[in-house]
This record gives C-alpha cells, structure tokens and sequence, in this order.
C-alpha cells in the first residue's frame, strides 16, 4: 500500500490542544496507551499486523511542514513554544510495538509507552492506519460507489430538514471522522463534498489538515485522556477533574470552552462543575449515555445555577447519524446552542462494517488511570482494583458482574 498518513496534520485538533497543556505543565509525565477493537470485523486484525507495521514505520520518518507550522500559528490559542516544539517533533518507533494477541484470538496488540508529550500523538494516526488497511482487504471500487450514493442521500436529508421552521438556534455539524475513515481519499471526498454542497451546516472538521486546506474551522477542545491523565498528576483523585478543569481555564483563557464530561459520569462531572467553571466554560459535550437524559441534566444544572442555558452550548458526539442529530436538533435548540459532531457515520459509511477501534490512555506516571462511561461498554481501565477505588471515591455502584 502506499503511505496513508503523509501530514503531521492529519489528526484531529483536540490532539494539539491537550498536548499543549501537558507540554506547559507536565512536561516529564509518562503515558502509556492501548489499543482494542471492540468489535472483530470479518476477519482477525492479526493477519494486517505487517502492513500495519509498514504504516507506522512510514508515520515516524514524517516531521512538519514549514506551511503547516505556519497554519498552527495562526490558530490564536496555539502558543508560539509549542510550534517550536513541533517543528522539532519526530515519533520515534521505540516508543510503539504492535504484536499478535498471546492468547491466539486474532486480534492485535499495541501499546505506545514513553514520555506522554511524545506517545499521545500516535492514537489518531494509529487508528486511522488501522481502519483504512482493514478497509483496504474489501472492494474499493464497490465500496466507494455505495459511500457516494449514501453521501447523495445524507445531503437531500439535510436539505429537507433545512425546510423546516428554524428554532432559535441554527442547526450545525461537524466532520468528527478522522480515527475511523475507510481511507484518507475518501475523507477528503466527505469534507469537500460537504463544504460544497450545504456549507449552512456544515461548520467544520477536527481534522486540522483538512481544515488548513478547505478553509474550514478546525474543531475540538478535549478528549477523556485530558482528564484521565490528571488522576495521576498528584491531587487528591476527587479533585482530579477540577484540577483539569483548572489547568485548561489557566491555559487558554476563555479560548475553546467545551468541556468533556462522562470521564466518570455525568453527575459525578456536574457535582464539580460549579458556577465558576460554568460560568468560564462555552458549553458541554456528550460522548456516551442516554443523549436527551444528558442533556436535560446539562440544561437543568444550567438553570440551577441562574445560568441562561440558551449562552451556552451541548455538542453531541456518541455514535451520530443524521437522523439521530436531527431529533436532538429539535429536543434541544429551542433551549440552547447545539453542534453534532459526526464521525464514522461520514467517513466509513460504504456498505460494510467499520471498526469499532480506541486507542486510549491506561497508565500515566506508573499509575492506572481509568474511564467510568455513562455507557458501560465504554468502561476503559486494566486495572479492576483502581476501577473500583475511583467508584468509591465518587460514590458510584459498583460494576455489575459479567
């Protein structure tokens, strides 16, 4: 295959905007990630592991661009130091090993471990190798014809559902496709289709390369590896997410106010976010659990804090298709701001299965770290022992039994 990532951009932004924060205050942390797919597919992961390898290698000869860094700087909450630091960033195969399952079941093992300013940034990419060589074992051509012909359709329903009376708020989506596409060629196909045909709703990628090259806004703040990574960063594990809270309002002042919240669990996030980061904070983003309960909690936390809800926003994020965005869109917009970011329903929508991959955080500083998802399939921790400290100290249920 030829290389499927050939920019240090084509990643999702989020990436660069925790990276900077760490890179400011922790520098010396250490991370170490894991990668599952939580679903088989139609054949075992095991038998791409080569080009897989082949991929990865090509990803750790590649370094930025002098255009590319000249893009960042022109992003106003991207620090001048830190393109520094990227003009001098290479990924170093050490830090990554990709290997068969020992227990013969088919499926690929890799870990990134190694200073966390350095091993965070192979996620997207990684995943995004992976999703693409897998998508390479199926029929392109055929593939690509049924992705066009779903693309034509999601387009008339977005047009149809533009004719409907507007609510107080205007109804946008973003391109959230990076780390689960079929293939970079057919992600730049989405976006720029897209951009062409309803620019009224769709208002952005958080791929930053296509982004740089569309003219389009680059989106994202936060990922759960950002909260994660402060369980181990020295404060009491209870004030983990207000220290992280803290740490983002002290590095961007104001600049990319959407905060994650199912890092523990909803109630657990809002019990933290008080009136002094609500009122610090843009909005809220939804990544797991029932969308319309989230978000009546969202606006019902809001208005228990003498907060209009209709100055702030909900981005919903949790396996969205049209349909689904659609129904939020008109639960909601008549209260507050709304975004919906879209992912592997743009990118890897061909008529076949796509991958249900992660690459996520576990250890940081030799020391577990865990996520408690408002759904339980998205539970990640290795660690039984720390998951059910982190409940005790929230005070949630313990895990039912399998």
């Amino acid at each position: 295959m030829p290389p499927i990532i050939t920019s240090l951009l084509d990643t999702d932004l989020y990436k660069f905007t925790m990276l900077q924060v760490f890179l400011h205050r922790f520098p010396g942390a250490t991370g170490e990630y894991h990668f599952k797919c939580r679903n088989r597919g139609q054949q075992a992961l095991s038998a791409l592991q080569s080009e897989i390898e082949a991929q990865i290698a090509h990803l750790c000869t590649l370094r930025f661009l002098p255009e590319e860094l000249a893009y960042l700087r022109t992003l106003r909450f991207i620090k001048e130091d830190f393109v520094d630091y990227l003009e001098l960033f290479q990924f170093r195969p050490r830090f990554i090993r990709v290997a068969p399952s020992p227990d013969d079941s088919g499926e690929l093992v890799i870990v990134a471990r190694g200073p966390l300013v350095h091993v965070m940034l192979f996620e997207i990419f990684v995943l995004a190798i992976v999703s693409e060589v897998n998508f390479s074992r199926h029929d392109r051509e055929r593939c690509l014809g049924e992705g066009r012909r779903r693309l034509r359709d999601k387009i008339t329903q977005l047009k149809d559902f533009g004719k409907e009376p507007a609510l107080s708020h205007p109804y946008v989506f973003f391109d959230f496709g990076t780390r689960r596409r079929a293939s970079r060629e057919w992600h730049e196909e989405v976006v720029s289709t897209l951009a062409d045909a309803v620019p009224e709703f769709f208002k952005g990628t958080s791929n930053v390369d296509m982004a740089r090259r569309h003219a389009l806004v680059p989106i994202g703040t936060m990922a759960h590896e950002y909260l994660q990574a402060h369980q181990a960063f020295g404060c009491r594990l209870r004030d983990f997410q207000r220290l992280a809270l803290e740490n983002w309002v002290m590095e961007y002042r104001g600049d990319l106010g959407i905060a994650l919240t199912d890092v523990v669990n909803m109630d657990a996030f809002l019990a933290d976010f008080d009136l002094y980061f609500a009122k610090l904070f843009d909005g809220l983003r939804h990544d797991s659990g029932d969308p319309v309960v989230w978000g009546e909690k969202a606006l019902a936390h809001y208005e228990s804090l003498r907060i209009d809800p209709r100055t702030r926003m909900l981005t919903f994020s949790d396996a969205l298709d049209f349909p689904r965005s659609f129904a939020l869109y008109r639960r909601f917009a008549g209260r507050t701001r709304t975004g919906f970011g879209i992912g592997t329903n743009l990118t890897n929508d061909l008529g076949v299965e796509a991958l249900n991959i992660v690459m996520k955080l576990v250890i940081c500083n030799g020391n577990p770290v865990a996520k408690i998802s408002d759904a339980p399939g998205k539970t990640l921790c290795d660690d039984a022992t720390f998951l059910a400290y982190l409940r005790q100290v929230f005070g949630l249920p313990s895990a039912p039994q399998a």
